[in-house]
Order: structure tokens, then C-alpha cells, then sequence
């Protein structure tokens, strides 16, 4: 079965903007993606800003076909464990599938922390506002700021 499907992407190591789109075009599915924003990263050590976007997906994958992914595409950009909230080429995270829900140890969906993020929250309103809550712009935390569309 085919679900709209949402993941979150962030780049604040090395070419950014190189690692967001290596990481869409290597996404299955893809039917739209958001503006990007810069956003303050939110907690950890001192780093550079972050460039997030949201990728919506028609996809028939299953959550757990579409973490391997994530993490394989976080693997190429040169992602190794490290700190938590610390600085990373590609962070890559499932946000939304349908109506599914997943409650394992390495996997939640939705995303647990969704409607907290200001820098998800407002690039998902860019490509699905029928999915966000009233007021949950407003409530998210952190700063964040559009950037001019590519051209």
C-alpha cells in the first residue's frame, strides 16, 4: 500500500546544501520537497547552523525499508556516532506515514519530538498544512529562517 510519507533532513558539517540534495536525490519516491530553512541547532556543543527540509515521499516501503535507508543515506554523507545533538553531515528522520503508527526501541512513528521542532514543523506546512495542527507552528520551538528559493 502507497503512503504519504514525510522525513525530516539536516545538514550543519560540510557542503549543507550538497547534503541535502545528494540525499533527495537518492530518496525513492519523491514527490515534492520544501524550501529549506536555517535553524539554531537545538542543544549539544556549540556548532554551526543547520540547513533542514522536509521530503514527502508516495511510497509503498515499510518504516523499517525506509530507516535502513535513512541511515545508509546518513552513512554516505559521512555521518559516524557521535554526540547526542551534536553536529552531523545528514540527519535523517521519518516523520510521518499516513495514518501508521510504530512504537519500537529504534523506531517511532511519528516522530516523538514532531510537533515540537519548529524547523519540521514549518517546512512540512510548506508541503502538507492540512496535516498540521492548528497553532503548532506557534507552539514548536526554535529560531528559524526561510531561505530565498533556489533558482
Amino acid at each position: 500500500m502507497t503512503r504519504r510519507t514525510f522525513l525530516g533532513l539536516g545538514s550543519n558539517e560540510g557542503d549543507r546544501e550538497g547534503h541535502l540534495d545528494a540525499a533527495v536525490a537518492a530518496l525513492p519516491d519523491v514527490v515534492a520537497v520544501s524550501p529549506l530553512y536555517e535553524t539554531e541547532p537545538q542543544g549539544g556543543p556549540p556548532q554551526r547552523a543547520y540547513l533542514n527540509a522536509v521530503v514527502e515521499l508516495a511510497t509503498d516501503r515499510s518504516p523499517r525499508e525506509l530507516l535502513v535507508a535513512a541511515k545508509e543515506l546518513e552513512r554516505r554523507a559521512g555521518r559516524v556516532a557521535g554526540e547526542r545533538f551534536g553536529p552531523r553531515p545528514l540527519d535523517v528522520d521519518i516523520l510521518l506515514m499516513g495514518d501508521l503508527t510504530v512504537d519500537e526501541p529504534d523506531l517511532v512513528v511519528p516522530h516523538p519530538r514532531l510537533w515540537l521542532r519548529r524547523f519540521v514543523v514549518a517546512p512540512l506546512a510548506d508541503l502538507a498544512p492540512d496535516l498540521v495542527p492548528p497553532g503548532a507552528l506557534e507552539a514548536a520551538h526554535g529560531g528559524i529562517r526561510r531561505l530565498d528559493p533556489r533558482p
